[in-house]
């Protein structure tokens, strides 16, 4: 849900009724992960998508009726060889969708933080008693938490705790919690949504392939800095989509900057002066991504020069260099399509290599991918 943040905020302060749906768990070659929804307000609007268009006009469906009936219901979408007409995912997935009238409670909130990108996650019971379906809680970083799910206190207290692990993680999933842990008869299932800043893309060199890979940055959802020492290039004029411009040797920078497991730094200076000592400082931090442009003959004299001031065989295996995946990229717009394919790639766990005549899943269960859903039980 909180992937449509920004709209569904909006009809909150416009005062309008509205349903959401939202994929809660997903099998099979489904297309969208946990988390993303569709919602519907009063006058029949709709923003957002569960499937892709598979199965969007049921679920549009649904929607209404919870808007007429404010009960909220779980439904499962899947592919049926019986009736090539049913509704169902024709890729051959399953997706549980879970679709609640939003009415005050939590979800104000949730979304106020979503779009001023305050950290938060909402948690939500999406199996278990039916009494209790639907109920949320709003969990902050520092643990404390508002709302209730309805049954024993503990249970509040187990949910923001495990709300809470994966806010910190930046993650959306599902969490089982037993019949002990739940204190309410029977095992229950949480949907965590995880709202957290943008994670943030630093290219270093002010070049014109920095000016296209910023646009495709902005385009995956990252912040965008770009840094370089040299004030002439380093210009928001050059750089409109940027999120941030900074002036400064970039090792320097980099050193003062705040950096997470999410990070993608872009090293595209191809300059032993700015290059060694800026790397020799990445490849030790626990970023995302460590990528450095140049030919294969700059990559094999930067490798010797890392070396040389200490970096070592397994530090130097994290660097991405030549930067990119092999699409025969010429033009800065190629260039930075490779970039992000490469970074896209690590981070789901994909190969790069074409999906024609390849046997391996479309969908990666890498750590943010759609089926990381259901991570663990709680007793």
């Amino acid at each position: 849900m909180l992937d449509i943040a920004e709209e569904l905020h909006r009809w909150v302060e416009q005062g309008r009724d509205f349903a959401v749906a939202t994929v809660v768990a997903v099998g099979g070659s489904a297309p969208r992960q946990p988390g993303a929804a569709l919602a519907v307000d009063g006058e029949g609007t709709a923003i957002g998508s569960v499937s892709g268009g598979c199965v969007e006009g049921a679920v549009y469906e649904l929607c209404q009726t919870a808007l007429a009936d404010g009960r909220t219901v779980v439904e499962r979408f899947g592919y049926s060889d019986e009736d090539a007409f049913a509704v169902g995912l024709t890729c051959g997935g399953i997706i549980d969708i879970l679709v609640t009238p939003v009415r005050g409670g939590v979800f104000p909130a949730a979304l106020a933080a979503a779009v001023s990108g305050e950290p938060a996650a909402l948690a939500r019971i999406v199996s278990g008693p039916g009494d209790l379906l639907g109920r949320a809680l709003l969990v902050r970083p520092d643990g404390s938490y508002e709302g209730a799910l309805g049954g024993h206190p503990e249970l509040d207290r187990t949910a923001a705790a495990e709300a809470r692990a994966l806010l910190d993680a930046g993650r959306t999933a599902t969490v089982e919690i037993g019949e002990d842990g739940s204190r309410c008869g029977q095992p229950l299932t949480l949907l965590v949504e995880s709202s957290v800043p943008a994670p943030r893309m630093i290219v270093f060199g002010a070049i014109d392939f920095a000016s296209a890979l910023v646009r495709v940055g902005r385009f995956l959802g990252y912040h965008v800095t770009v840094c370089d020492a040299r004030p002439v290039f380093a210009t928001k004029a050059r750089f409109p989509e940027a999120d941030e411009i900074v002036v400064a040797w970039p090792h320097r920078y980099l050193a003062s900057t705040e950096v997470d497991a999410r990070t993608v730094l872009c090293v595209l200076t191809h300059d032993a002066k700015f290059d060694v000592p800026l790397l020799q400082a990445a490849l030790r931090l626990p970023v995302a991504y460590v990528g450095a442009m140049g030919s294969r003959r700059t990559h094999e004299d930067r490798n010797a020069r890392l070396r040389e001031v200490g970096v070592t065989e397994l530090e130097l295996a994290r660097l991405r260099s030549p930067i990119g995946l092999d699409l025969g990229a010429r033009t800065p717009e190629e260039t930075a399509l490779s970039i992000a394919a490469e970074i896209v790639a690590d981070r789901r766990g994909g190969s790069g290599a074409s999906l024609t005549g390849a046997h391996t899943p479309i969908h990666h269960d890498g750590p943010d991918g759609p089926l990381a859903g259901r991570i663990g039980s709680v007793a």
